[in-house]
């Protein structure tokens, strides 16, 4: 993603989402589907193999891609603690610009521009049409002016790929017209849809990336740092220094907004090879980027905003008595009217919530704090067969822990049955985006097309009130094959 992400969390079929669905990256933290990405064509070059990449279908102009991205810029700039240290911006624009002039945009003139977030998270991220913004966790985690630059022309071939609005087309179409733009921003288009997208909260959507849009920014990334004299080592480098540094810890920020890719450090490798090995004489480090981490490093550290503090969270209406149908793949269930559908474009999956049920998580991401999430994982046995049930449900549980440190079971499987098929029953806590703690209720059938899920989200505080809703939903499931 470009980094931050969020939004929804996809409910891909591995179910590596948050419970606390993103609406920018699910749970609390929706969105590889049919695939309208991007083709990876081999062509050769006078002195190297290099991989060409080109950008995917999209709805959206480049014109579109500046000015979402600049509403979205404007919004981010008022939200997130900005470092306001007038050298590292003028640095990161310089550098970032070295960066920028060698970005294949197709002749499109993007109006590039570069911030520095104080935060110390590793990580950054860049909207559409070029506005980057880079935590100084990102600048501090750095060894050598090459490492950032690693992370800045990362970032910049999101914006040359357009994997933004390419992932916002796809969203689109991905259930008959707008999709989840419809069921998350109402039935918007034109310039109402583009007001909407260049929210930055909203915006999470145009960083929801998939693993291949991030290997793609991985491979455009080295070429630049080629092009630009850059040791193109420096990119495999610096996920290499986060994987070891946070081994048996949580995964840092880079990687919980960035989808991480398998063979990440040998796809890279592979692309220095393609582009002739590592250039003579190429640059590693400055004394600009010296004096620019120790100004960051005497920066005062911004806390983190608590989620739901300062009673930014409003309580959601009452579950409505009266009920809507929902007509999934394989089943049928019925939930309150008064909640909204958002279908996953990419897994398959769906989750339902009342309005004011998504929140700000307190770090710009939309979150789900009341509601049910829905998702399929790929799994195989006998629906029968309780060990295979048992072990299935076993993955996805780790799945969502991985995702949601936080996250602990309160009561083990318990059988039960739903419409007839075997089932089990887990309770698990987590921290809930509204505030305190939440209770999440996962109920799990191992079905043909792989283990179906339903996860029943609501503070803890309110979970009673929730409880017979849930129930009723439940009850309400109908296998059609």
């Amino acid at each position: 993603m470009g980094i931050l992400g969020s939004e929804w969390e996809s409910l891909r079929g591995n179910a590596r989402q948050r419970v606390s669905v993103r609406v920018p990256r699910a749970h609390s933290k929706l969105a590889a589907g049919f695939l309208l990405g991007l083709s990876l064509l081999l062509i050769p070059d006078a002195s190297a193999q290099r991989t060409s990449l080109k950008p995917g279908w999209n709805k959206f102009s480049p014109q579109d891609d500046i000015t979402l991205g600049k509403r979205a810029a404007t919004d981010a700039e008022k939200q997130l603690p900005l470092c306001n240290a007038p050298k590292v911006d003028t640095y990161l624009t310089q550098l970032g610009t070295r960066l920028a002039q060698k970005l294949p945009t197709g002749g499109v003139q993007y109006p590039f521009g570069f911030h520095c977030v104080n935060d110390k998270a590793i990580n950054a991220f860049a909207l559409p049409g070029g506005y980057v913004f880079i935590n100084r966790g990102a600048i501090e985690a750095a060894d050598n002016e090459a490492q950032l630059a690693a992370v800045m022309a990362h970032e910049l071939s999101h914006v040359a790929l357009r994997h933004g609005t390419n992932q916002a087309t796809k969203a689109m179409l991905a259930e008959t017209g707008l999709g989840i733009f419809g069921a998350v921003f109402g039935d918007t288009t034109g310039g109402a849809l583009l007001t909407t997208l260049g929210n930055f909260t909203a915006g999470g959507v145009l960083l929801r990336y998939s693993r291949t849009a991030e290997s793609q920014a991985d491979v455009m990334g080295t070429q630049i740092l080629y092009d630009t004299g850059y040791d193109p080592r420096a990119m495999a480098q610096f996920f290499e220094k986060l994987e070891a540094e946070t081994k048996g810890k949580n995964p840092p920020e880079f990687f919980s907004d960035h989808p991480n890719p398998e063979h990440r450090v040998e796809r890279v490798d592979e692309e220095v090879e393609r582009l002739g090995g590592v250039p003579a004489n190429s640059k590693r480090d400055s004394t600009e980027f010296e004096g620019s981490k120790r100004e960051v490093l005497a920066l005062p550290v911004v806390k983190k905003p608590t989620p739901g503090a300062a009673g930014a969270v409003a309580t959601p209406a009452p579950p409505s008595r009266k009920f809507a149908e929902y007509q999934g793949n394989s089943y049928t269930l019925k939930y309150p009217d008064n909640w909204k559908k958002y279908p996953d474009s990419e897994g398959g999956g769906v989750s339902f919530a009342p309005e004011g049920g998504v929140v700000d998580d307190g770090s710009g991401h939309s979150a789900l704090a009341y509601g049910l999430i829905i998702g399929v994982a790929q799994a195989k046995g006998d629906p029968n067969d309780g060990g295979a049930l048992n072990n299935a449900t076993s993955q996805v549980i780790q799945d969502l822990q991985k995702s949601n440190p936080s996250m602990k079971i309160t009561r083990q499987g318990e059988r039960l049955r739903l419409n007839g098929q075997p089932g089990l029953s887990t309770y698990l806590s987590n921290v809930s985006p509204a505030g305190g703690q939440e209770t999440d209720w996962v109920i799990s059938v191992l079905r043909p097309e792989g283990l179906l899920y339903f996860v029943c989200v609501a503070p803890q505080s309110a979970y009673d009130s929730y409880d017979k809703t849930f129930s009723s939903i439940l009850d309400s499931v109908r296998f059609s094959k």
